[in-house]
């Protein structure tokens, strides 16, 4: 068996693969199906500094090779995350990481601080395609000021790893990229949703209550490959390669790309168990290709 482990900064992964927030909910929910400790790391639903009920309904549709949500980032607030959440999860042997979103930079940067003093939790991931309410509703991600603003005050109070989720919804990913990393990122993870949507042509309505709302699933999969391709070569802090992967081979290519991790998310909900089974496939790919480790093809894309 080949060397499957990684790093992300400072943070050790037995494997390549995760889960991408908001398709695997807190890993509780899928242990009947999958051996959690199996899996690289589990980055868990979006955690805000309040309770969100999310959006009103319906906020999911299915498209062609793929889907749209718009659930709003619903949840019961941090305060809840750590007196009923973190109990049930700090002893899962694995990478368990809480993807912290808002609505303004003081409440990241107060929701950071609060899961900074959890023990079993070692990095979050910044969710920066969240609107910035205090500037007309634009979202965090969308410039690099906006980005690195946010990231620079969630560096001061965050002290272990500290990932940040990129936007792909904007027109050059590798600026803000490098705008993130100059502010204190570990780690950037691409692509989060793109923005789409879906009409009901009997109704002549939308589907979605939002109108518009993220794309996800195997048919983004060519757009986030070739961000994460450019983001790699743009920066120097590990890239975490998401969008569309849906099976081993899928992954293969976003590690060839110059990912050192990638994220499972659509795919979840189609087969649970879809996270080992791609660690197995990498690992089936590399022992075919005669290599003793997964860095080997990190970023050994032929271009020439």
């Amino acid at each position: 068996m080949a060397d499957l482990s990684v790093n992300i900064g400072k943070l050790a992964l037995s494997n390549p693969v995760m889960t991408a927030s908001g398709t695997f909910g807190y890993g509780l929910e899928f242990q009947d199906f999958v051996d959690l400790e199996k899996i690289g790391g589990i980055i868990v639903k979006g955690t805000t500094l309040h309770h969100r009920e999310g959006n009103p309904y319906p906020r999911m549709a299915e498209t062609p090779m793929g889907m749209l949500n718009a659930v709003g980032l619903q949840n019961k607030g941090v305060h809840y995350f750590v007196d009923h959440i973190y109990p049930q999860i700090k002893d899962i042997r694995t990478n368990m990481i809480v993807n912290v979103s808002g609505s303004q930079i003081e409440d990241y940067a107060e929701t950071a601080s609060i899961i900074n003093e959890l023990d079993c939790i070692p990095a979050i991931e910044l969710n920066i395609s969240c609107p910035n309410v205090k500037q007309g509703g634009m979202a965090f991600g969308v410039t690099a000021h906006g980005a690195a603003e946010v990231v620079s005050a969630v560096r001061k109070v965050y002290h272990k790893t500290l990932i940040v989720k990129l936007s792909p919804n904007v027109t050059d990913i590798t600026e803000i990229a490098r705008a993130v990393e100059g502010a204190g990122a570990d780690s950037v993870s691409l692509i989060n949703t793109l923005l789409g949507m879906a009409i009901d042509a009997e109704k002549r309505r939308p589907i979605l209550s939002t109108i518009t709302g993220g794309m996800s699933g195997a048919a983004v999969k060519p757009i986030a490959l070739r961000m994460v391709w450019q983001v790699a070569k743009a920066v120097k802090i590990p890239v975490i390669g998401l969008g569309g992967i849906m099976n081993a081979c899928d992954a293969v290519e976003f590690l060839l790309a110059g990912a050192t991790a990638i994220q499972i998310g659509t795919a979840n909900f189609i087969d649970p168990a879809i996270t080992v089974k791609v660690a197995e496939g990498i690992n089936e790919y590399l022992d075919r290709h005669g290599f003793v480790s997964v860095k080997n093809i990190i970023g050994a894309l032929e271009v020439n």
